[in-house]
């Protein structure tokens, strides 16, 4: 028995060896690509050991909720505490000498920071506000209301995040809504009587500000869209976080008349200037693909971000506009997650002149719950870091992080496209051609959602389409995979765990997952 147990042993070995190669595989640590910096973190101001940072000024708690590059030396950002601070030093590597400026005050918890002109621009809770320094003194001393209307009933949940800008040179800003509104707050909320929804004014909903100053009620059916950044073509996207009606974490893109998922937001459709009319019944409890079928102004997210998979709470959008100084994901998106202190990425595609496309992890372990991120002059990504109000991992509960290219190339699926008979997939390096040429090198399940007032969702109805060939190009980037079983509207998780590059390298993060909204007919 010992004998033929070792025989086994040894025929599996010698098998691996012969159709596997002999090469040495490794693998690869995200900080080998990517450093984490810490400008500045709660940990660090009460560590008296270390001697690589100058505290924040007693008293101050960084909270970012808002990041405005202003040059190569400084960043502005804003803080829940209600005012915006100025640092210098902030690229330094280690930040021994960072100095903090105190620029305005008074703010009602801004979500957002730009720098447009000689002007900061932030969403509070109840107004889009201009701030500038009109002396020079480096203190403002001009606070000027924007765009203001939409309802306050003083509930917690009533955030209010932005402002971006679009391709066109519009703000865009979005307003969550607000959760289980009861006494004094419903006699403050605006009610449809059909569909029995209570909000206050435009909760829920995209809002566009012209530069003229007048905002118009663009999209609806959003739950806590704390998320918002302009692709390389200018059109705006947010993201959405998993809750009731919102089945997990999602990416959309934002435009006229498109509503997404939240019921409650119709509250405010009989406003005279609502793009969204005449909805009075909301189906519930049925597969999101069914869900779309039987309610035609419902719009598929871009991207579902999967529950845990791709975290847990996603916030800011940021685009890679460095043009290869971050890395070889150029035109790609990277979100913030909140309770799992990290960063995913997204590929974008547009299909039938509809936005889908594919996430992946990118980079974890930062110091707590990462609420917004903006890209530095040289590249890096800075990331505003705060926990409150609800726990994140990490060692702190707010600062400032800076996440630097390290020069080396990951091993990575750069991009996935939809083909008509499968996917395409784009690597950052030339792949092992005898590995990724097998279609067992492969994994793939697909899933959907329950579209419902419930809380969340599991993945429902999965399958798991097969794989039935893989096609690698002749330079080893590019691998196109014919798979069995595609089905639109739902969910391609990937796994290419057996899939190695030329020198023997695993890849840093073997998932994908593919919003399949349409399937491309060539």
């Amino acid at each position: 028995m010992v004998m033929s147990i070792k025989r086994g042993f040894l025929l599996v070995l010698l098998w691996a060896m012969c159709s596997h190669g002999a090469s040495t595989t490794y693998a690869a640590e995200e900080s080998d690509y990517y450093k984490l910096i810490s400008v500045v973190t709660s940990q660090a101001q009460t560590d008296s050991r270390s001697k690589n940072w100058k505290p924040a000024p007693d008293g101050l708690a960084l909270e970012v909720s808002g990041i405005a590059v202003l040059d190569d030396k400084k960043v502005a950002v804003t803080i829940r505490k209600g005012e915006i601070w100025i640092l210098d030093g902030v690229y330094d590597d280690p930040p021994k000498n960072v100095t903090y400026h105190q620029f305005a005050t008074a703010l009602h918890e801004p979500l957002g920071l730009i720098k447009k002109g000689d002007a900061f621009y932030t969403v509070q809770r109840s107004e889009l506000t201009r701030i500038r320094d009109t002396d020079g003194d480096m203190v403002a001393d001009e606070y000027l209301t924007v765009a203001k209307g939409w309802g306050v009933t003083g509930h917690y949940h009533e955030y209010a995040y932005g402002p971006e800008l679009d391709g066109d040179g519009n703000f865009w800003l979005t307003l969550n809504t607000g959760l289980g509104l009861k006494g004094d707050q419903l006699d403050r909320t605006i009610t449809e009587p059909t569909l029995k929804v209570r909000q206050g004014l435009w909760r829920g909903w995209g809002m566009m500000v012209t530069p003229e100053g007048k905002m118009i009620p663009m999209c609806a059916g959003m739950r806590s869209p704390s998320g918002l950044g302009a692709n390389t073509a200018g059109d705006m996207f947010y993201t959405d976080q998993q809750g009731n009606w919102v089945g997990t974490n999602t990416l959309h893109h934002m435009r006229r008349g498109a509503f997404f998922h939240h019921p409650d937001s119709l509250a405010s459709m009989n406003e005279p200037d609502s793009p969204i009319k005449g909805i009075t019944e909301i189906p519930n409890g049925l597969p999101f693909p069914q869900a779309l079928k039987k309610f035609s102004a419902l719009k598929p997210p871009a991207v579902w971000l999967p529950y845990k998979k791709i975290g847990q709470s996603a916030t800011d959008i940021m685009l890679d506009e460095s043009k290869g100084k971050f890395g070889p994901f150029a035109g790609q998106f990277f979100l913030g997650e909140f309770t799992q202190a990290g960063i995913n990425r997204v590929y974008l595609e547009k299909i039938g002149g509809e936005y889908q496309g594919a996430c992946f992890p990118f980079r974890s372990g930062l110091a707590s719950a990462v609420l917004r991120l903006a890209q530095g002059t040289d590249g890096s990504l800075f990331a505003g870091l705060t926990n409150r109000g609800w726990s994140s991992l990490g060692t702190a509960s707010y600062g400032l992080q800076r996440l630097v290219w390290t020069g080396k190339t990951p091993f990575e699926i750069q991009e996935m496209h939809a083909i008509s008979d499968g996917f395409e997939l784009v690597f950052t390096k030339p792949v092992d051609l005898q590995k990724a040429s097998l279609p067992a090198a492969y994994e793939m399940s697909s899933y959907t959602y329950q579209y419902h007032s419930t809380y969340g969702s599991d993945e429902i109805l999965k399958q798991s389409p097969v794989i039935e060939s893989a096609t690698v190009s002749e330079d080893g980037y590019r691998v196109q995979l014919k798979v069995r079983g595609l089905r639109e509207l739902f969910v391609h998780e990937l796994w290419c765990r057996g899939i190695r590059d030329r020198d023997g390298e695993t890849l840093l993060h073997p998932d994908a997952y593919y919003t399949l909204n349409r399937l491309p007919k060539n």
